[in-house]
């Protein structure tokens, strides 16, 4: 017997009734993608018109590769009548449709996550304690723009019990439609910080732009903020303006409701004594860094507010292992030993530039190993730009730094106050750079690579890791990370 239409992300006649599109072929998917390339067999493919390339150019290609529909606003002159194409008006508005649609039919309890820092990996920690709990779906990678929010929103199954999803903004206003279109019960805010700040006259602005998320909440949601931020009480007015009536703070903060009273961090992550509206916890956290620590408080505040098991979340955290490009550890073994990399390489801002160099600073090499920094542009700060590259060679040498390569042209502020016994290299480029590491790296060493996405930090990463055989340092083999690709900060 076939499957019933209920056990299926999509069918023929869901996705007509989601869209107002027309379709002469019957045809179900159980998953759904923007990506010929990433085509599985039996997804829904959605030809997209990008900046540089137009979906419905792919639209054979997708369906060759196992597609079982595709979603058009145009036909492709190489396919023929029998082709199962879902004809719509425009298709960016048909995966907006489907996500609204996906969004309508389930019961789920919603969370969503924005700030400047910390919401790629909020997100992701959320997933991972929920999904234990019950059926749960997240944003894949960093989906989090006029693309990704409705593709996520769209890969929802009805019967999902949890959904998370990360929504992210470059400018002003643009939040605003994503969260009405995922109308979240819990809305975090990480934090506000300078990041983007070329798009943005103050960080008064960036929290306005940030509290837009408020706007999408549904009656009686909950905001979750960052009680020792600097924006808190910005953020707590403008949520109380948009009519939230429950706001939970979270931190160090005396007035936090989920409040951290005893931290002890290591190499390996930290251990936490919390208060969660007056009770007390303790739990293990499996990621090193502060930075994790007030991640780990943002993700039980929006567990409990989401009505899930704050107990079980908690236990769950000491699995936690870094995500690729955010803090993921490799063990690379080569003649004499092994050296450590540190993967930050997906992205940088100066608050996420100091809290890596802090981790850096509590690890231990081996032997004679060194503590090394990789570094490359931090992007999108605007006329603060030098300010805050040279401003990190306080935290180098106050965190014993041995060495330090930098590539990028902001990163000449930092070279030009860095003592001459932390530089290790520098380059134009991190194409540059690259031999520089490679013949400096040595058993016991430990490194980290960081940089925005735009300064190509990965390639970096990954002829490290092509020195020797490397092994992820995740020790429960949890599969937890999404290797998604960047979409917006």
């Amino acid at each position: 017997m076939s499957p019933s239409a209920e056990t299926h992300l999509w069918t023929s006649g869901s996705a007509i009734m989601a869209t107002g599109g027309r379709c002469g072929v019957d045809w179900r998917a159980d998953g759904i993608t923007i990506n010929s390339r990433e085509v599985n067999s039996g997804d829904l493919f959605v030809a997209i018109k990008g900046p540089r390339f137009d979906g419905h150019d792919f639209t054979a290609d997708a369906l060759a590769a196992g597609a079982s529909a595709a979603v058009v606003d145009r036909r492709p002159d190489t396919l023929g009548d029998e082709a199962p194409l879902l004809e719509v008006l425009d298709t960016t508005k048909a995966l907006e449709d489907l996500g609204r649609a996906a969004r309508e039919r389930t019961a789920a309890k919603i969370i969503a996550v924005t700030g400047s820092v910390g919401k790629t990996g909020t997100k992701e920690a959320l997933r991972f304690v929920l999904e234990d709990q019950a059926p749960s779906v997240a944003s894949r990678g960093s989906f989090n723009n006029h693309w990704g929010v409705p593709l996520s929103l769209s890969r929802m199954p009805a019967d999902s019990a949890f959904g998370v999803f990360e929504i992210g903004m470059n400018h002003p206003g643009e939040i605003t439609p994503l969260t009405k279109m995922v109308r979240p019960h819990v809305a975090v805010i990480t934090n506000v910080e300078q990041v983007h700040s070329e798009h943005f006259d103050s960080l008064e602005a960036i929290a306005d732009a940030k509290a837009e998320i408020f706007t999408g909440l549904v009656e009686g949601g909950v905001s979750v903020l960052n009680r020792d931020n600097d924006q808190f009480d910005r953020l707590y007015a403008a949520a109380l303006s948009a009519g939230v009536k429950t706001i939970i703070g979270f931190g160090v903060h005396a007035q936090a409701q989920v409040r951290a009273i005893d931290i002890r961090t290591d190499c390996e992550g930290s251990d936490v004594m919390a208060v969660i509206n007056g009770r007390e916890i303790s739990y293990r956290l499996g990621v090193p860094g502060r930075h994790w620590v007030m991640n780990s408080l943002a993700v039980l505040a929006a567990v409990d507010a989401a009505e899930g098991d704050v107990d079980a979340a908690a236990k769950e955290l000491a699995g936690m292992c870094g995500l690729k490009g955010r803090g993921r550890r490799h063990s690379v073994a080569i003649p004499g030993g092994n050296f450590i990399v540190i993967d930050e390489s997906y992205n940088a801002s100066p608050v996420s530039m100091q809290a890596t160099i802090e981790v850096l600073g509590r690890m231990q090499p081996e032997g004679q190993g060194r503590r090394i920094a990789v570094l490359g542009d931090m992007l999108e700060l605007g006329d603060q730009s030098a300010t805050h590259h040279a401003a990190l060679a306080d935290f180098l040498i106050a965190e014993k730094i041995d060495l330090v390569f930098a590539a990028g042209q902001y990163m000449d502020a930092l070279w030009d106050v860095l003592p001459e016994s932390l530089r290790g290299g520098s380059a134009p480029t991190t194409q540059g750079l690259l031999d520089q590491v490679l013949g400096a790296v040595r058993p016991g060493d430990v490194l980290v690579v960081k940089g925005s996405a735009g300064s190509n930090t990965g390639p970096i990463v990954a002829a490290l890791l092509d020195l020797g055989e490397p092994y992820e340092d995740d020790p429960d083999n949890h599969n937890h990370v999404v290797n998604g690709h960047a979409v917006n900060g």
